[in-house]
């Protein structure tokens, strides 16, 4: 018999079958380890993460009536469900076998065992467990795949020299697996550029796995990154893998990763190194095998000097930089983008695709555009629902310099942190304070836009 790939543990409070049994199946499994004393148990499953346990029904307080073993398959139960577990004992009959298997056991045998069967039983809970396991890393990735299918990737636009610069550094990068981090304001189309690297690299068929940074409480951080495992805090009722596990084979996507809290960088440097994670409430450690691409509107190199980012991090994560301009930066591309998003929006609303006269043309052309290509989109799609005509005037056109009573002349003269200041001033003023709606106006999580009502003093 082929020798499995696997890692088992043999429980029993006989040394003599310990030692029989690590000397049979070592030669067929990848690797072994005994235990005499059951109270181990959660330590030995929390450091290990076991492809089958075999276990005795009988230990020292109770010889005959299998009650100990039954206990012990409950608390195994509890700490791993995935875990095959084996049932042996000397005094087995066909009313502990099928008690056991209710129970959740994946088979039982008997002592003294024939060697051949017990290792075929062996190799066949091994497979199971690692079948059950693959079935729920897919189940992970499906999840997030489904949540996302509302999320149509779309290809990015633009026909100005900064756009195609863009364009030309994507089709070089896209075939490596080279980290990339994409800087630009919000609104830009950070994560377009991230799924354009994703399709067009030898990973476009595996998993492109998305995590807001800003959004994650920090509690939480490591927990949704690498995993927990099962009682490894208060709500960890099951075992979860982290986002860097689910991507594994994949793209994983960090947006806004200057959010990253100073003191968990290191952790998120050491996976990055070492190209492993390690789930909390775990001492094992497993390679994961993802292309990083991140994202920040932040000015990262500027954090590094203010010691609010880690250099070595920055390195790791920045082996191709991607600068995407404002939109403010490339007006050629605006009536491109207006195009595209009134035959988008036409197409949803189930309208007659509208003509959009010259001086509308020119009121967006003329516009600073604080959100950036987020905020156009929002401009055109609330044009496209209101409109009762199928020409687009310049007054179908709601902007943000109207709301505030500024001229387009006096928000140009505005600096970008006035400007940002005045947008989520606007936002919330107009939403009444409702932090959800004004934050879905602006493109921000909820998390960023607190940042930034502190950050500004409102």
């Amino acid at each position: 018999m082929n020798q499995t790939n696997g890692h088992i543990l043999i429980l029993d409070d006989d040394v003599d079958v310990l030692n029989a049994a690590r000397l049979l199946l070592k030669q067929h499994l990848g690797e072994i380890d005994v235990e005499r004393n059951p109270k181990y148990l959660e330590s030995l499953i929390s450091a290990h993460r076991y492809d089958a346990l075999l276990l005795d029904m009988n230990f020292t307080g109770d010889t005959s009536s299998g009650e100990e073993g039954f206990y012990w398959l409950e608390q195994i139960r509890k700490l791993d469900p995935d875990l095959s577990v084996i049932l042996i004992t000397a005094y087995g009959d066909i009313e502990k076998a099928v008690r056991a298997m209710k129970n959740g056991a994946a088979d039982f045998i008997m002592k003294p065992w024939e060697n051949e069967k017990l290792v075929a039983t062996v190799t066949s809970a091994v497979n199971l467990t690692q079948s059950r396991r693959q079935v729920d890393l897919l189940q992970e990735q499906q999840r997030h795949l489904s949540s996302q299918m509302d999320h149509a990737y779309q290809d990015m636009i633009g026909q100005s020299e900064q756009m195609q610069r863009v364009f030309r550094t994507i089709e070089k990068v896209a075939g490596t697996d080279a980290n990339v981090l994409i800087l630009g304001e919000n609104g830009t189309g950070k994560e377009l550029v991230a799924r354009a690297l994703h399709r067009r690299s030898a990973r476009r068929d595996q998993v492109f796995i998305s995590v807001d940074i800003g959004a994650i409480p920090e509690s939480l951080f490591e927990s949704e990154l690498f995993g927990h495992t099962q009682g490894a805090f208060t709500d960890a009722r099951k075992e979860k893998a982290g986002r860097f596990e689910v991507a594994s084979g994949g793209t994983l996507f960090l947006d806004e990763i200057g959010n990253t809290p100073l003191q968990l960088q290191p952790k998120l440097l050491s996976a990055l190194e070492t190209r492993s994670i390690t789930r909390v409430g775990s001492t094992r450690s497993q390679e994961i095998d993802i292309r990083l691409i991140s994202a920040t509107n932040s000015s990262v190199h500027e954090m590094v000097e203010n010691q609010e980012f880690r250099q070595d991090l920055l390195y790791r994560i920045n082996t191709i930089e991607i600068k995407l301009p404002a939109l403010r930066d490339r007006v050629e591309d605006i009536p491109l983008l207006t195009k595209h998003f009134l035959e988008q929006f036409a197409l949803k609303y189930r309208k007659d695709n509208p003509k959009i006269e010259n001086e509308a043309i020119k009121k967006l052309t003329g516009y600073h555009w604080p959100g950036n290509i987020r905020e156009l989109q929002h401009v055109i799609e609330r044009a496209v629902i209101l409109s009762e005509s199928d020409h687009l005037t310049p007054d179908d056109f709601l902007l943000r310099s109207q709301d505030s009573g500024l001229s387009g002349q006096s928000i140009r003269d505005l600096t970008l942190s006035e400007l940002e200041k005045l947008a989520v001033k606007n936002a919330l003023e107009k939403h009444e304070g409702n932090i959800s709606q004004a934050a879905d106006e602006l493109g921000l999580t909820r998390a960023s836009l607190y940042r930034r009502i502190d950050k500004y003093g409102l």
